[in-house]
C-alpha cells in the first residue's frame, strides 16, 4: 500500500467563529482562509458574520468591514476597488476572481468562502506569493523592441493594426487565469502560463515591434508555450473577459506559419 506524507502544516483546520454583530438584521456568513508564517500553526478557516446593512455589496467591502470592525489581523491585498489593478484577486466561492467586482449576492451558497489564489505559496492569509508570476511576465520583455531610428514624436500605427491588440492589452496581471490552469499548477517553473503568454501575444501582434522573430524564438520550447492544452479555464476565470487560450493558439499558429 502506498503511504503518502503530507507536508508540515498542510492540513486546514477549523478556526475561530467570531461573534454575531449586535443589532444586525441582514447578516451574511463568511468563511475565510487564515494562515500566518509566524505562529507555526496549520492553516484554518475562520467564520465571520457581516452586517450587510453596514457595508457595501462587494466581497471586498465585506473583507474591509471585517478588518475594520472585527479582526484587524486579517490580511489581504487591495488598491483601486475598480477592477483595474488586479490586487484583490482571490478564490471566491470556488472561482478565481476580483473581490472588488464580485457581488456577494452572486454567491449562491449560504456562506461566502474565500481562499487565496490556488497553487501559489502563501505569504499570509489571502496574500499569495506572485514572485515567480511577475518574473515570468518580465521574461517576455513587455516593451516595444525597435531597430529603426527613434521618431521625433511617436511610433505611428494604423487604426487597423491598433484593433489587432484589442483583447490583449486589457490584461491587468491579476493572475486569476494562470492560477486556474492545471498545466501552470504542475509546471509553473517552466510553463509561462496564460497571463504571460497573453502579454507575449500582445507584443508579437504589435505592428510597431520589429523583433517578432526573436520573440517567437524565445517561446519555441516544449514547456514555455506548448504546455497549454486549451482547456479554457483561463478564459472562464478572467475577470476582464479576455481569452488567453485564443492568444496562445495564435502564437502556436505563427510558429507553424513561419516554418512553412
Amino acid at each position: 500500500m502506498v503511504q503518502l506524507n503530507l507536508p508540515k502544516n498542510s492540513k486546514v483546520t477549523e478556526g475561530r467563529t467570531w461573534a454575531y454583530p449586535t443589532g444586525a438584521r441582514d447578516v451574511r456568513e463568511y468563511k475565510i482562509y487564515r494562515w500566518s508564517p509566524d505562529d507555526g500553526k496549520n492553516p484554518r478557516i475562520d467564520t465571520y458574520y457581516v452586517d450587510c446593512g453596514d457595508c457595501g455589496p462587494m466581497v471586498l467591502d465585506a473583507l474591509i468591514w471585517i478588518k475594520n470592525n472585527i479582526d484587524p489581523t486579517l490580511t489581504f491585498r487591495r488598491s483601486c476597488r475598480e477592477g483595474v489593478c488586479g490586487s484583490c484577486a482571490m478564490n471566491i466561492d470556488g472561482s478565481n476572481t476580483l473581490a472588488c467586482t464580485k457581488h456577494a449576492g452572486d454567491v449562491s451558497s449560504s456562506a461566502v468562502k474565500i481562499y487565496p489564489l490556488p497553487h501559489q505559496p502563501v505569504v499570509k492569509d489571502l496574500v499569495p506569493d506572485l514572485t515567480n508570476f511577475y518574473a515570468q511576465y518580465a521574461s517576455i520583455e513587455p516593451w516595444l523592441h525597435t531597430k529603426s531610428p527613434t521618431p521625433e514624436k511617436e511610433w505611428k500605427q494604423s487604426h487597423e493594426d491598433r484593433v489587432k491588440l484589442d483583447g490583449l492589452y486589457e490584461c491587468i496581471l491579476c493572475a486569476c487565469c494562470s492560477t486556474s490552469c492545471p498545466s501552470y499548477w504542475w509546471n509553473s517553473e517552466r510553463f509561462l502560463g496564460p497571463a504571460a503568454l497573453l502579454q507575449a501575444s500582445r507584443w508579437i501582434d504589435d505592428s510597431r515591434d520589429e523583433e517578432k522573430g526573436e520573440r517567437l524564438d524565445k517561446l519555441e520550447d516544449p514547456f514555455r508555450l506548448y504546455r497549454c492544452h486549451t482547456i479554457m479555464n483561463c478564459a472562464k476565470a478572467c475577470p476582464k473577459g479576455l481569452n488567453p487560450a485564443k492568444a496562445i493558439a495564435g502564437i502556436k499558429r505563427k510558429m507553424v506559419d513561419r516554418q512553412v
